[in-house]
């Protein structure tokens, strides 16, 4: 089951937060001090949000809850929050995890006069976070997403416990990647007939695929929507390339090294963030890490939703529970 929660972005604009399983109950802390004489319970609606005191049903001894830990899922551009729905349902069994679709994006709103700026994705996802009381979370991006998890990072460390960053360039791309953008949009034959000619495009016939990759005509599936006329994006192109338009044409090293919490870099062999990039990355973070997954493209956590997840443990357990 996916829960949505309606949220206020920057300039009013609304954007859907979605839960893609119930949040885990808050476990107790077995480190609290024991007290040896037992007091009533009392009311948990009486007690501090952060955290109240029960009894251990097998020590008898009082305990104190502590609630999830939160984690903020933030797509690439064209994505959606449902691309992260395996990975949110796997982290909702010890945390809250909550994937959001950014603006002009998925079920969020698309006003044609909204700013599709860098300054307005990172304030939606600062915005998200307190009206969610998330933070402080780690923030997992992918691709553009990685981007505002980054500089979200970089502008409030209060907010952010720890980063991973999917296949995202800290690179400026410049014109030529922003026009390659722009020529590809003119090859998608829309309207798609139905959603098996989607899956066939994108896995086998669009021009930028090298080999067949069904794993990624599902990723384009799901951001397509039925229209009288066939199957349409749920987006507005001409917004995608807005926003991609903000980021391509600057390096953004200078954020990486103002992120203060730990941080990882995830790449896919295939993908498109290089290995020396990757690298050159993990050295500018004050607190970066590595890792990389085999056999997998740019949607690393789409492809090889497995390895993605062996990938980025070792660094939730240092992060979330350590």
């Amino acid at each position: 089951m996916a829960r949505r929660i309606d949220v206020t972005g920057a300039g009013g604009v609304r954007l859907a937060a979605w839960e893609f399983a119930e949040a885990p109950k808050a476990a107790p802390d077995r480190t609290a001090p024991d007290r040896t004489a037992p007091r009533p319970l009392v009311p948990a609606q009486a007690e501090p949000r952060e955290r109240h005191e029960t009894y251990d049903p097998y020590t008898g001894q009082e305990v104190e809850l502590r609630p999830p830990t939160g984690v903020l899922l933030l797509h690439g551009l064209m994505g959606r929050a449902s691309h992260w729905a395996a990975t949110a349902r796997w982290l909702a069994e010890r945390h809250r995890a909550v994937a959001l679709d950014q603006r002009g994006h998925g079920q969020s709103e698309k006003p044609p006069q909204a700013a599709y700026t860098r300054d307005a994705y990172v304030e939606d996802a600062e915005a998200a976070m307190e009206q969610l009381g998330l933070g402080p979370a780690v923030v997992i991006g992918h691709a553009m997403g990685a981007l505002t998890a980054w500089q979200l990072a970089a502008k409030r460390p209060d907010l952010v416990r720890g980063l991973i960053i999917c296949d995202m360039r800290a690179s400026a791309l410049g014109a030529t990647s922003q026009r390659e953008w722009e020529d590809w949009f003119k090859t998608w034959p829309l309207p798609f007939t139905t959603l098996a000619d989607v899956r066939k495009w994108f896995g086998e016939d669009d021009p930028w695929v090298e080999r067949p990759n069904p794993a990624r005509g599902e990723f384009y599936a799901e951001i397509m929507h039925e229209c009288p006329d066939g199957w349409r994006p749920v987006f507005e192109p001409e917004q995608m390339l807005t926003s991609r338009e903000t980021w391509v044409y600057d390096a953004h090293w200078e954020e990486l090294a103002q992120v203060r919490c730990p941080a990882l870099v995830v790449r896919g062999l295939d993908g498109e963030l290089g290995r020396a990039e990757a690298q050159e990355m993990v050295r500018v973070l004050p607190h970066g890490q590595y890792a990389e997954v085999a056999d997998a493209g740019h949607l690393v956590h789409y492809d090889r939703p497995e390895a993605w997840r062996a990938a980025i443990t070792p660094f939730l357990e240092a992060v979330l529970t350590g």
